[in-house]
């Protein structure tokens, strides 16, 4: 025999290679078909984790409350270089940065389908890479929470976050989260306008901080073994 694969000419071995072979062309005929080249994970050799930054596209809400979510993804993808950076994937209704940190393969996210229909990009994902909520971490802005605190906790209601309850109709409420306080509003003003005002002067100068709080807990969590820990934390200096 020379020197290579031998070959095998049992029928049954033939029919396996067959129909392993239609599996496969299967699969990559269902792929989405995206402009760019896609990192496609073998989901089950590590765990996968979906990080979810809720927020407007759009220049003109880059610097709004609202778009707590947004900003700390951004950090967080810029201070990692594991990760690559943001590319666009219009099947998935969303910007994506992804890459393999410690023993996980994480994909962070950024729906592009405005607040209210955020769980589209999140479900199309979830879908594609064989995720359940338990798998997933949404950061959001949280009005009943004061500005400088963050608390951290695993399914609830969305307590009339419009990003949130779109999230939950698509895949349930099981999923962790990580709640940026944007409070308290002032009485006289209607909550849909103050969550889509910019940020005052003096919280401004907190952002950099708010946000490598953010970055620390998903480090912890990434390189954790566990859920993220309820808790609440503080970050003004």
């Amino acid at each position: 025999m020379g020197v290579g694969q031998p070959k095998n000419n049992n029928p049954c071995v033939q029919s396996c290679i067959q129909r392993y072979l239609k599996a496969m062309v299967a699969w990559l005929q269902k792929r989405p078909q995206v402009s760019d080249p896609t990192m496609y994970y073998s989901i089950g050799l590590n765990k996968t984790v979906l990080v979810v930054g809720l927020g407007n596209p759009g220049e003109k809400y880059e610097k709004t409350r609202h778009n707590v979510g947004f900003l700390c993804v951004d950090s967080f993808v810029d201070g990692n270089d594991s990760l690559s950076g943001w590319t666009e994937k219009k099947n998935f209704k969303c910007t994506m940065a992804s890459g393999q940190v410690a023993d996980k393969q994480v994909i962070v996210i950024k729906p592009q389908t405005y607040m209210n229909k955020s769980g589209e990009a999140v479900i199309a994902v979830a879908n594609f890479y064989n995720l359940t909520a338990a798998d997933i971490v949404v950061i959001h802005d949280e009005l009943d929470i004061n500005f400088g605190q963050i608390r951290i906790r695993r399914g609830g209601s969305s307590a009339g976050h419009n990003g949130v309850s779109s999230i939950s109709q698509q895949i349930g409420e099981d999923y962790q989260r990580i709640r940026v306080g944007i409070g308290p509003k002032r009485s006289n003003m209607k909550s849909e306008d103050y969550v889509l005002q910019n940020f005052s002067s003096d919280e401004s100068g907190q952002l950099r901080n708010m946000t490598r709080e953010v970055s620390a807990i998903l480090s912890e969590y990434i390189y954790g073994s566990g859920d993220l820990v309820a808790e609440t934390r503080n970050y003004l200096l």
